[in-house]
């Protein structure tokens, strides 16, 4: 048998996991003691493996997550409240299957955005489409598009996405246009996606941020009540980490 045609030719038809697997059965003198159906299910598993890895990567690039964690990483040894049960139940995805929501809620620092990604990036690993916004720029995104005539094609990408993240919720109170922008956003995926939102501020004070208060009825009603809630406390997780600076000693 020729190899070095049948190489050429999987790398014709893009088949770069099975050429690199057959490269390496090539390379294994003990690769003959296998069956054919054997060998070719190994290539096989190698090209399945390879575009899973792909697609994963594609997710997450797409995602834009701030930071690149993940839940094995997480620190329970800190003492922030963090429920381990309810971190086990969210990483299945059955959430995000559901259409339902997720508040994680805490002081600055201890650790909210970065649980947050790792929910997001557990998400694109069991093939979840994700995207990460801090609050402001979604509202300055969404007023950018109603601009430039892209608004409703912005809308329609942010329906389909399975989870959307928005960090940084309550820094700043919305205008009118945000907050019918807001209710039709959650509109649109009420019951249909997920949606996982981080903030400092209680959730009992988001009425009075949304301002308008039937709106703001609506867009909590589609929010809050169908959520999770991770509730963090504890020091800030930067000054935990942060250098100890000391001043240098000058030379006598």
């Amino acid at each position: 048998m020729l190899h070095h045609p049948t190489l050429d030719k999987l790398q014709q038809l893009r088949l770069t996991g099975m050429s690199t697997a057959l490269r390496e059965q090539l390379d294994l003198p003990e690769i003959h003691t296998l069956s054919f159906e054997e060998r070719l299910g190994l290539l096989v598993d190698r090209e399945l493996t390879l575009r899973e890895d792909r697609r994963l990567q594609t997710r997450l690039r797409q995602a834009k997550l701030k930071h690149s964690a993940c839940l094995e990483d997480l620190d329970y040894t800190t003492p922030r409240g963090l429920d381990r049960g309810l971190v086990t139940q969210l990483a299945t995805g059955q959430w995000i299957r559901e259409g339902l929501n997720c508040l994680v809620l805490g002081p600055t620092g201890v650790g909210k955005t970065w649980l947050a990604c790792a929910l997001a990036q557990q998400a694109c690993r069991q093939g979840f489409t994700t995207r990460y916004l801090r609050a402001p720029r979604l509202f300055e995104e969404l007023r950018l598009a109603h601009a430039d005539g892209g608004f409703p094609k912005l809308m329609r990408s942010f329906a389909k996405t399975d989870l959307l993240l928005l960090d940084d919720w309550g820094l700043m109170g919305l205008d009118a246009e945000a907050r019918r922008d807001l209710l039709e956003l959650l509109d649109d995926r009420h019951g249909q996606r997920a949606t996982l939102i981080t903030s400092q501020l209680p959730v009992e004070h988001w009425h009075d941020l949304i301002g308008d208060p039937t709106l703001a009825d609506a867009i909590l009603d589609r929010l809050v009540h169908n959520a999770y809630r991770i509730t963090l406390k504890g020091e800030s997780m930067r000054k935990r980490h942060a250098r100890t600076l000391t001043p240098s000693v000058p030379a006598e």
